[in-house]
C-alpha cells in the first residue's frame, strides 16, 4: 500500500449555484480522505472551480457584470457549501488564479515545442453548455449533443490541435492496468466509442471568445476549457514553480497514489486526453480514475438548466449535516447512477440513523446505567456462542471495511458497518438483558452482553467517523472514551472501554414524521 494519497474531485463549473449532485462527489472524496487520515496516512484532498469558457462569458453578459465578478460570486457559494458540508479539502483551486494560468501557458508551450500541437481550422458542431466539439456522426441528423441532449451549433474557427494519435500506444499500455479506470464499463465505453473508431485530434484553443487563458505563442487564442481545466491537478501542487514541494511529494513520488474522482459525463477528457497531455509533458500518469454515477431525479439527470436541482442547505439546516452526508454515501452505490427521492431520504434517517444507530446507543447506555450503575463491565471473550459470533463479525467487518474503502467501494464499506450495528440490535433481542438481570446466576452473561454492545458501538462509531462528523464524538462521549482512546488502533482492543462510565447524551437522530417531511422536501424540489 502507498504511503501517501492525492485525491481530487472534478473542478466544478460555476455557471449556477451548487446543488446536491455537486455535494455528492465532494462528500464521497471527503469520506475517503478522512478515512485515510484516520488510519494515519498522509492524504491531500483537492477540489475547486473551472471558471473560464463561453458559457461563463455569456452568463456574465446577461447579468451585466464582468466574467471575473460573475465567477467570484458563484465560487464563494461553492466554498460556503463545502464549509457547511464539513468538507476537509486541503486546497481549493480556481482556474482564474495566477498560479493556475501560468501552468496552463507553460503546458501549452511545452506541448507546442514537442511538436504535439499544430495550428489548424476547426469545422464542426459545438455544444456551448458542455464546452464540447462533436462530429457530424456524433450529433446525428437532429444535431443534438450526445452528452446533454441540447441542440449544437455549427462552428468554424482557427484553432490549435493536439495530436492524439502520437501517444495512443502509451495510452493503451496505461489502459491495461486492472483498476486504472473504474468501473470497467467506463473503460470499455472509451475504447469502443472513442478510441477504436479512430481518435481525432483534439481542439485545444478558441478564438471566438476571450474569457480564458491566453496562449503566449498566439495571444488571440485562449486555451480550450479542457486543456485549461485539467491542468488544475498539477497547478494546485505547484507544478513548474519554485514552490513545487507538494508536487514532488504527492505527484512525482512513487510513494503517492494519485486518484481522480469524476462524473461519468467527463470520462472522455480524464481517461483519454488528460493522460495524453501528461505523456506529452513527460509527467507521471494517475494511478486511478474513479468514475461515479450521476445523481438522477425522476425526470432525468439533475442539472441546473433543467431546474430540477435540490440545494443541500435546507436539508442540512433541518436534518443536520450528518444526515445529508450519510444519505449521499448510503443511498447511491459509488460508481453507479442513483436517484434522489424525498421518501428515500426520510427512510434512511429513520431506519438507519434513528433506529439502527441512535436507538442502539440509547438503549445500551440506559441498560448499563440501570444494571451496572453506569460502569461498562470488563470485556470477556466467548462467554456464549452469540458472543463468539459477534467477536468474529467485528473482526470481519473491520477487515472488509478497510479493503472496500481502500478500493473506493465506499458505499459497500458503510453498508458492512450498518449491518454490524443491525446485528447488535438483534443481539439485544436475542439475549434479552431484562430477563438476565432478574436471575443472579446470569450476571456474568449480562456483563458480557453489555461489554459486547459497548465495544460494537465503539467500533461502529469509529468506522462511521469519516461520514458522521458531528455525531460520532457524541457517541464516544456517551461511552466515556477519552481523546486518546478514540484512536483508530483501539478498534482492535476489546478492553478499550473496560470500567468506563457511560452518560446519557442528546437524542442523536430524532425520528421523522414520514408524510410531513416527505412533503417538505418535495416543496424544496418545486413539488416534483
Amino acid at each position: 500500500m502507498k504511503k501517501r494519497f492525492y485525491i481530487t474531485t472534478p473542478i466544478y463549473y460555476p455557471s449556477g449555484n451548487p446543488h446536491i449532485g455537486h455535494a455528492y462527489c465532494t462528500t464521497l472524496c471527503d469520506i475517503f480522505a478522512r478515512y485515510k487520515r484516520m488510519r494515519h496516512f498522509d492524504c491531500y484532498f483537492l477540489t475547486g472551480t473551472d471558471e473560464h469558457g463561453l458559457k461563463i462569458e455569456k452568463n456574465a453578459q446577461k447579468e451585466g457584470v464582468t466574467p471575473q465578478e460573475y465567477v467570484d460570486n458563484i465560487t464563494s457559494i461553492f466554498t460556503k457549501l463545502w464549509k457547511a458540508m464539513k468538507i476537509s479539502n486541503n486546497d481549493f483551486i480556481r482556474t482564474t488564479e495566477e498560479r493556475h494560468i501560468k501552468v496552463v501557458q507553460e503546458a501549452f508551450t511545452k506541448m507546442y515545442q514537442n511538436d504535439d500541437i499544430y495550428l489548424g481550422k476547426y469545422e464542426g458542431w459545438y455544444c456551448t453548455p458542455c464546452e464540447s466539439f462533436w462530429t457530424e456522426t456524433q450529433v446525428g441528423p437532429e444535431h443534438i449533443c450526445p452528452d446533454c441532449g441540447r441542440p449544437v451549433e455549427k462552428a468554424t474557427e482557427e484553432s490549435y490541435f493536439f495530436k492524439t494519435q502520437k501517444y495512443l500506444p502509451e495510452l493503451m499500455k496505461w489502459y491495461e492496468g486492472d483498476k486504472v479506470i473504474y468501473p470497467l464499463n467506463r473503460k470499455n465505453e472509451m475504447l469502443n466509442t472513442f478510441i477504436k473508431p479512430g481518435l481525432e485530434d483534439l481542439c485545444v484553443s478558441r478564438t471566438s471568445f476571450s474569457w480564458g487563458v491566453p496562449i503566449r505563442e498566439n495571444p488571440k487564442h485562449v486555451a480550450y476549457v479542457w486543456l485549461d481545466a485539467l491542468c488544475n491537478y498539477l497547478s494546485a501542487l505547484g507544478y513548474g514553480s519554485e514552490h513545487d514541494e507538494l508536487y514532488k511529494k504527492y505527484w512525482e513520488s512513487e510513494e503517492s497514489e494519485i486518484i481522480h474522482v469524476i462524473g461519468a459525463d467527463i470520462t472522455r477528457f480524464h481517461t483519454i486526453y488528460w493522460p495524453e497531455f501528461l505523456l506529452s509533458l513527460g509527467v507521471r500518469l494517475p494511478d486511478r480514475v474513479f468514475v461515479h454515477g450521476l445523481m438522477m431525479m425522476k425526470d432525468g439527470k439533475m442539472s441546473k438548466s433543467k431546474g430540477n436541482v435540490v440545494s443541500p442547505y435546507p436539508l442540512i439546516e433541518k436534518y443536520g449535516v450528518d444526515a445529508v452526508r450519510y444519505y449521499l454515501v448510503r443511498e447511491i452505490i459509488f460508481g453507479q447512477d442513483g436517484q434522489f427521492t424525498p421518501e428515500q431520504f426520510v427512510e434512511r434517517i429513520n431506519v438507519d440513523l434513528a433506529n439502527n444507530i441512535g436507538n442502539l446507543v440509547s438503549r445500551t447506555v440506559s441498560m448499563i446505567q440501570k444494571y451496572f450503575d453506569g460502569k461498562i463491565p470488563s470485556f470477556v471473550e466467548n462467554v456464549n456462542e452469540q458472543d463468539k459470533e459477534l467477536e468474529i463479525l467485528v473482526k470481519s467487518t473491520i477487515e472488509s471495511y478497510e479493503n472496500k474503502l481502500d478500493d473506493l467501494h465506499i458505499t459497500e464499506a458503510i453498508v458492512d458497518v450498518m449491518n454490524l450495528l443491525g446485528r447488535a440490535n438483534k443481539y439485544i433481542e436475542e439475549s434479552a438483558p431484562w430477563v438476565l438481570a432478574k436471575d443472579p446466576s446470569k450476571t456474568e452473561n449480562l456483563k458480557s452482553v453489555m461489554a459486547h454492545l459497548a465495544y460494537i458501538i465503539f467500533v461502529g462509531a469509529k468506522l462511521l467517523e469519516p461520514v458522521l462528523v458531528e455525531k460520532t464524538p457524541l457517541i464516544f462521549d456517551s461511552l466515556g472514551a477519552s481523546e486518546n482512546e478514540r484512536d483508530y488502533s483501539n478498534i482492535f482492543n476489546e478492553h478499550v472501554l473496560d470500567n468506563h462510565e457511560v452518560k446519557k447524551g442528546e437524542v442523536l437522530f430524532p425520528r421523522l414524521d414520514v408524510a410531513k417531511e416527505t412533503e417538505y422536501i418535495k416543496g424544496l424540489m418545486g413539488g416534483k
